[in-house]
């Protein structure tokens, strides 16, 4: 907790109030987590059963999003953080935003794990597990980074986005190789493409969240700027 710097306060109440706002987003990272590797494993076991469960859980975490951004406010209104503290808050705002959409995309994966593929598609789903698994670890990693608010954890999320990036686009042309030898199976490869994108796009969400977390740390915007000066602003250069 300090690298959080709630021990400072003279109001013991704001203490508590952002240390309780921190558990509620690593509570919903946790959730989303779980969504996200359940829709993988429902598509990798054609379990229709645990992709309705993944389904269903959606709603919780838009309910945890709503609940997190009200706590946010409440705390804006009535404490009027500065520095550190107000940071804090607009990372975590920023952050329940990204893990809200890869809930969304957790719960489109979970649509293509209901979809009937053939014996000889199965296949195509079989592809997508490698990128699967990369943008798992990028989530688990940087919901780790969040809890100990580590910049250089959190630049090592960032910098995994350019392997699952490759990974996607090798996927891609391979996918197009497919359609290209059977067209009768372009349906069912659109379906594992949506899919491919949906976990690109986690990885992008990952990312993101790396970037609040360096910001709040360094206190500055590392968005759009150069590799290098992201690796100069981490190491305090």
């Amino acid at each position: 907790m300090d690298k959080f710097n709630v021990g400072k306060h003279i109001s013991g109440r704001f203490n508590e109030e952002l240390g309780e706002v921190r558990n509620q987003v690593l509570t919903m990272g946790g959730l989303v987590e779980k969504q996200l590797s359940d829709a993988l494993m429902a598509i990798q076991t054609n379990d229709t059963e645990l992709a309705d469960r993944v389904l269903d859980n959606d709603g919780k975490i838009n309910a945890m999003e709503m609940k997190i951004d009200a706590a946010c406010g409440q705390i804006i209104a009535k404490r009027q953080p500065t520095a550190s503290d107000l940071r804090l808050v607009l990372a975590v705002i920023k952050t329940i935003s990204d893990l809200e959409r890869i809930g969304d995309e957790a719960e489109r994966l979970a649509h293509v794990a209901k979809a009937s593929f053939s014996k000889d598609q199965e296949h195509l789903l079989v592809s997508l597990e490698n990128l699967g698994q990369q943008v798992l670890l990028m989530l688990r990693n940087v919901l780790d980074a969040f809890a100990r608010m580590d910049e250089e954890a959190a630049y090592s999320v960032h910098q995994m986005d350019a392997n699952a990036d490759r990974q996607y686009e090798a996927l891609t042309r391979q996918l197009m190789t497919y359609m290209m030898e059977d067209s009768r199976s372009i349906p069912k490869i659109m379906d594992v493409m949506w899919s491919a994108r949906s976990l690109e796009r986690i990885g992008d969400r990952c990312q993101n969240i790396s970037e609040y977390i360096i910001y709040f740390v360094r206190g500055k915007d590392v968005r759009h700027i150069s590799p290098e000066m992201m690796e100069n602003t981490v190491r305090g250069r």
